[in-house]
């Protein structure tokens, strides 16, 4: 937690502009990290929230749905989003597959993917690699503020202690911290009706995103590694 009061508005690259403007990969990158980088998940649990949290970007947007298991197409209109953009060509371009196995394909990029776009937009900024075989490549990434980073973490805790309502977006952000026992930490101290709401909360969200957080608590749940799942479609 910042020292200070927390800021009453969310970092501009961060507000929910609607649309293309949903950002609830970046929101739950700064989720699953704390204040100084240092990661709150394992490595592959925060892959497969991030994935979830792409998707959730598309289907937000309207670009896709899901729907009987599946990642379907319904917009192949390329939002804005670099990132979007490259997924949904990607998502668009074989036939339809399962939620499942398309969280474990974009698993295996989320993390250098998001850090990417959140170095574009000020959010993070990458630190070198100290090895030399390594050079080139980014060792990790920080916040650039840490009283921003920590805007998601003080929003949604204090939300849900106080029982004060969501909007959609942050039900959706309380579902991808549920579906990763990152709620553990979030709610640490909390009371039972505090955990109890967090529920509830996810239990209003839209029976299309019921089905990308079922299959998102699959791959927590059987700690599938990323790379252990196929490849869709043409990308075999």
């Amino acid at each position: 937690m910042p020292r200070h009061a927390p800021p009453t508005t969310a970092p501009g690259c961060l507000q929910a502009r609607g649309g293309d403007g949903h950002r609830f990969a970046d929101e739950f990158h700064l989720l699953a990290h704390d204040d100084t980088g240092q990661p709150r998940l394992p490595r592959p649990v925060a892959a497969y929230g991030l994935a979830a949290a792409l998707l959730a970007e598309l289907h937000v947007s309207g670009r896709i749905t899901f729907d009987q298991g599946q990642v379907q197409v319904r917009d192949r209109h390329r939002p804005a989003d670099m990132v979007q953009g490259v997924l949904l060509d990607r998502i668009a371009a074989v036939k339809p597959e399962s939620t499942r196995v398309w969280l474990a394909f974009v698993a295996e990029s989320a993390h250098s993917q998001v850090a990417y776009r959140m170095c574009q937009t000020g959010l993070l900024t990458a630190y070198p690699a100290r090895r030399w075989w390594r050079r080139g490549r980014p060792s990790g990434y920080r916040p650039v503020d840490r009283f921003d980073a920590a805007w998601p973490w003080v929003r949604l805790s204090q939300q849900l202690r106080d029982r004060a309502p969501l909007g959609d977006s942050d039900r959706i952000l309380a579902g991808l911290v549920l579906h990763t026992h990152l709620d553990t930490a979030l709610l640490a101290g909390a009371s039972l009706r505090a955990r109890v709401y967090l529920r509830e909360v996810v239990e209003d969200v839209q029976p299309p995103v019921h089905e990308l957080f079922a299959a998102l608590a699959a791959l927590v749940t059987t700690s599938v590694s990323p790379l252990g799942e196929p490849v869709p479609g043409t990308l075999r």
